[in-house]
């Protein structure tokens, strides 16, 4: 596998499911409802669009809205079907259209919120928040931790600075991406909050989300490799950074914030403390009941020659992804964001992978793709050991 071709389809991937920079227990088939009956009263229910709805953040978004007595109604272009809470899809107003060139099912309409979760060109946040400006109190835009490429420094806060435009005599096609992805993001923020004004909009910015109808895969390697135990290659050095979110956490606090009306920008980050691969990958085995030897590859020369430049969350971190799991979470825990256990989050996407949500095929896909890490790590760990032997 060639690692610019690999890396390249993983942002691609990543860009056109807007899920670039940064799943079946009881948890899915029902949102748990953890709003005290006061809150969940008549008058607190709110009337909210959600731009998109049918992928991955929008199914937990409006299963955890609905629990809590919310209103529903979400425009898309009617292609994607939801693979968790399609039962609640019946409780939904499903208004069709496309963000392109088609946004008649919008029009004199009222919503008290409006959540962009498919804001992927800047002029279909700029369309969208001028349509409705006027009808909608406020705006919610997820946004990206990508807005922060290059990540160059620690500590990255949300007052960080921007790059606002695409800079010139860039070589690498990674490169273009990252930087293409983070200010389409950048620039749409701006865009709603011409709109809308700074005191009428949300700005969420998740890094790698995780969790059940991920249909990006990039992080399923991890339930799967770690269900079967053994001799399980971790990459990277001892202290290089992972930042990852489930998706449900990120879902369930912007139904909140909008709830409270809490305008401003978050980083949507976890988890909660600082935390490295190989403790990542250490707290994520005990979701499954196996004997797991945890082996940590740690010379990125190697890794790079073996086609293993990232293994979600773990992204090397040189160059420009040197800060990219080093975005702070201070503010966003300071306004109620909250996480549930790794290991939960483990199981529940393990569990949804291996149920009717998934296809056979699109399982062996994966499972048995010979490029993937998967397939491969045999060989890596054979060779891993044969050098340390010389």
């Amino acid at each position: 596998m060639d690692t610019k071709n690999s890396r390249r389809i993983f942002l691609e991937k990543g860009l056109q499911a807007g899920l670039v920079l940064p799943f079946l227990g009881t948890s899915l088939v029902a949102c748990e409802n953890t709003a005290t009956e006061e809150e969940s009263t008549e008058s607190k229910s709110l009337n909210i669009l959600i731009l998109g709805g049918t992928s991955f953040l929008g199914p937990h978004q409006i299963a955890y809205a609905l629990g809590r007595g919310h209103r529903i109604s979400t425009f898309t272009r009617g292609k994607s079907k939801p693979t968790v809470h399609q039962d609640l899809f019946q409780e939904v107003e499903q208004l069709i259209g496309d963000r392109e060139d088609n946004l008649t099912a919008l029009e004199n309409r009222e919503w008290d919120v409006v959540i962009d979760n498919s804001g992927r060109k800047v002029e279909w946040t700029k369309k969208t928040a001028e349509l409705l400006k006027d009808k909608v109190g406020l705006y919610l835009y997820t946004s990206s931790t990508g807005v922060y490429y290059p990540y160059l420094g620690k500590d990255i806060k949300e007052d960080t600075s921007l790059v606002l435009e695409m800079p010139e005599g860039l070589e690498s096609e990674d490169d273009k991406l990252e930087y293409e992805y983070g200010v389409m993001k950048a620039n749409s923020e701006l865009a709603a909050k011409a709109q809308f004004g700074e005191d009428r909009t949300i700005v969420v910015r998740p890094t790698y989300m995780i969790g059940p109808a991920d249909k990006t895969n990039r992080f399923i390697h991890w339930p799967i490799r770690l269900s079967r135990g053994g001799e399980t290659l971790v990459p990277g050095k001892t202290g290089d950074p992972v930042q990852y979110i489930d998706v449900r956490d990120v879902a369930e606090w912007m139904i909140r914030l909008i709830e409270e009306k809490k305008a401003g920008t978050y980083n949507a980050v976890g988890p909660t403390q600082a935390q490295d691969m190989y403790t990542f990958v250490s707290e994520a085995q005990k979701a499954f009941d196996v004997e797991t030897t945890l082996v940590q590859v740690d010379d990125y020369d190697f890794l790079k020659a073996h086609q293993i430049p990232y293994l979600v969350p773990w992204i090397m971190p040189e160059g420009n992804n040197w800060g990219s799991a080093r975005a702070s979470n201070a503010h966003a825990i300071d306004q109620g964001l909250s996480f549930r256990p790794l290991t939960e989050t483990m199981k529940d996407i393990h569990a949804w992978w291996y149920s009717s949500a998934m296809t056979a095929e699109q399982r062996e896909a994966v499972e048995q793709n010979p490029k993937s890490v998967l397939m491969r790590e045999a060989d890596i760990l054979a060779a891993w050991n044969q050098k340390n032997k010389g």
